[in-house]
């Protein structure tokens, strides 16, 4: 028999497939740590709830802004050396950085971890380079519908994984977050093959490096710049969310590392739900404007019964 497979298809599915793996443990990696990191913040600030939930805020802060300045650099950097050196570094990178962070003395050394973890995590534009170089026109929506799977994945087991695990050593978590990140840039090391030519990388350029130069983009569509604005509310309002949720509901309603991680999971799952499941039939049945409104409202629904609920179940 004559196989009339071409001889791409195979390495170019192996490819897809480790990149879709490389962001399921990063989702994981970054899933573990999040019901034991404010913990652990807390516990270096000698209990103050108060104090943790501003200290890890500005970390939040910190590690958003890192993303926001490295991915385009990150970007440029793969343009110009090829997307597989850029994506096994940055596994390499957090890998290590989640080891510093498992040693941290004390808050510092935490607050070091997250800068440098917004430094390493920053692939996910490149990964999704990496996606656009492998695939067909025809495909890439369905390769790019996969990496939304398996980051919706990340974050269900994620935090419930790292609760277990805060529930044994509030350490244990950075421990594993740490060796998923290594496992994947060794696996990858041997596995995954580079996907841009020599032929079509491009010189290093700080103009194309620049993160506030792609804002220039929503100045070419009206319509692209009230949109951006409501995205960038509803992202501000569920970064919330992550970030002071852990401390909250320890200190309101005495949950544990396993508890906040299950609550987390349970959110995972049901956006994924709605993100898979949901919004094809409601914005056939009310149109995309009115879908952004009903899931604004609920949103903002959602957030009130968190404010609010007196036991934890409500919550």
């Amino acid at each position: 028999m004559i196989d009339h497979t071409p001889a791409s298809t195979a390495p170019r599915q192996a490819a897809v497939l480790f990149i879709l793996v490389t962001v399921l443990l990063d989702m994981l990696s970054f899933g573990i740590i999040i019901p034991v990191l404010p913990k652990l913040v807390e516990e270096f600030l000698s209990g103050d709830t108060a104090q943790a939930a501003v200290l890890y805020g500005l970390m939040g802060t910190a590690w958003a802004f890192m993303q926001f300045f490295c991915s385009p650099i990150q970007g440029a950097l793969s343009d110009r050396f090829g997307r597989r050196p850029v994506v096994l570094l940055s596994n390499l990178g957090l890998g290590l950085d989640y080891i510093v962070m498992a040693l941290a003395p004390n808050v510092v050394w935490l607050v070091v971890g997250r800068v440098i973890s917004g430094m390493a995590s920053s692939s996910f534009s490149t990964a999704g380079a990496y996606i656009a170089d492998v695939t067909s026109p025809d495909q890439r929506a369905a390769a790019f519908g996969k990496i939304g799977m398996v980051f919706g994945l990340g974050f269900i087991f994620g935090p419930a994984l790292g609760g277990w695990l805060g529930a044994i050593d509030p350490r244990l978590p950075f421990w594993g977050a740490a060796a998923l990140s290594l496992l994947n840039a060794c696996y990858g090391f041997f596995v995954l093959p580079e996907s841009l030519p020599t032929s079509k990388r491009t010189s290093f350029a700080w103009a194309r490096a620049n993160p506030v130069g792609s804002l220039v983009l929503l100045r070419s569509h009206p319509e692209l710049s009230g949109l951006a604005t409501v995205a960038f509310f509803g992202y501000l309002a569920h970064a919330v969310l992550p970030s002071v949720s852990v401390l909250y509901m320890g200190y309101r309603y005495g949950w544990g590392p396993a508890s906040v991680g299950l609550m987390m999971a349970g959110v995972g799952l049901a956006a994924m739900i709605v993100q898979g499941g949901l919004i094809r039939p409601i914005t056939s049945r009310f149109g995309e404007r009115r879908t952004v409104v009903i899931g604004l409202l609920c949103g903002a629904i959602g957030f009130s019964v968190y404010g609010i609920a007196p036991e934890g179940w409500i919550f």
